[in-house]
């Protein structure tokens, strides 16, 4: 048998042999785990990786999960049947942490097959990402939009589903004597999840930390993102989101269950940057403090 010392040798040898011949090697990451020790749910937004997603979803897929990801989020299916979908997740060790859609999928006859979708998916988090201006760009249009997710709120729970309200950046501008943000979640129930984009925020200026503490109980769900007003293509951790501030925030106060990493702007191919913002968010969240 050999001893610890020889079996450490061996291993920097063949290391170094593997460096020599010119290959690479991804070493599994250890697994993050959050402040009671549960393994942290990341997964991606596979809006980041469409392109290769429409080439080959199979071949992309098992990319993803070799990089360390547990888990993609939805913004379509690329023509695939739930069981196929579900297939492939299952193939890739992948769990599906929520799908983006219209909210005309979730009104009408459209919800029933949404619901249909999503159960063999094993998808318990739809989210919305985008409001047609029509609902949004009044404050009475707003608080009658939160009203009606309020509604789809009930229908979903019976079904042990989530709807949840992904914000892109006009949610901060002034809306009469509020914001679309501030109106929505006043108007909205507890039961309404708030998926909080961090880059979507900061590309109006709008820091992550403070609206993270406004319903903390109800962000369920969170895009991490950077953006930088200097380098368009800045990765998570390569901006100006203050993440010392949202990364405590994140371990402690926030019932955060889904951290999905989007990126939408590429200075290397995409899959390379998405893996890059894993291995960024990983370093953070080990060395920045809980307090």
């Amino acid at each position: 048998m050999l001893s610890i010392h020889q079996t450490r040798r061996k291993a920097l040898l063949w290391g170094a042999a593997l460096f020599c011949a010119g290959l690479s090697v991804r070493l599994p990451a250890q697994a993050l785990r959050d402040e009671e020790g549960k393994k942290l749910k990341i997964g991606v937004q596979l809006y980041s990786v469409r392109k290769e997603c429409e080439k080959d979803l199979p071949g992309t897929l098992k990319a993803l999960s070799e990089m360390g990801f547990k888990g993609v989020e939805f913004a379509g299916y690329y023509g695939r049947t739930a069981k196929e979908m579900r297939d492939l997740l299952e193939k890739n060790d992948l769990k599906c942490y929520g799908t983006h859609l219209s909210l005309d999928d979730l009104l009408g006859d459209k919800l029933d097959k949404t619901i249909e979708y999503c159960k063999v998916l094993g998808c318990k988090f739809l989210s919305v990402p985008w409001l047609p201006e029509a609902r949004r760009n009044t404050k009475q249009a707003t608080i009658e939009t939160a009203h009606l997710f309020n509604e789809i709120a009930v229908k979903l729970a019976a079904h042990k589903m989530t709807v949840g309200w992904h914000n892109e950046d006009y949610e901060f501008k002034p809306l009469e004597d509020s914001t679309v943000w501030d109106t929505f979640s006043a108007n909205s129930d507890k039961s309404v999840g708030l998926q909080f984009d961090t880059g979507n925020a900061l590309s109006v200026g709008v820091q992550a930390a403070p609206y993270l503490l406004k319903y903390p109980e109800r962000v369920v769900s969170v895009h991490l993102k950077d953006h930088s007003k200097k380098n368009p293509n800045a990765l998570l951790g390569e901006g100006d989101e203050d993440w010392k501030k949202v990364i405590p925030i994140l371990k402690t106060k926030t019932a955060t269950r889904w951290f999905i990493i989007e990126q939408e702007s590429f200075g290397q191919p995409p899959l390379v940057c998405v893996e890059k913002c894993l291995r960024n968010f990983e370093k953070l969240w080990r060395t920045i403090p809980a307090k």
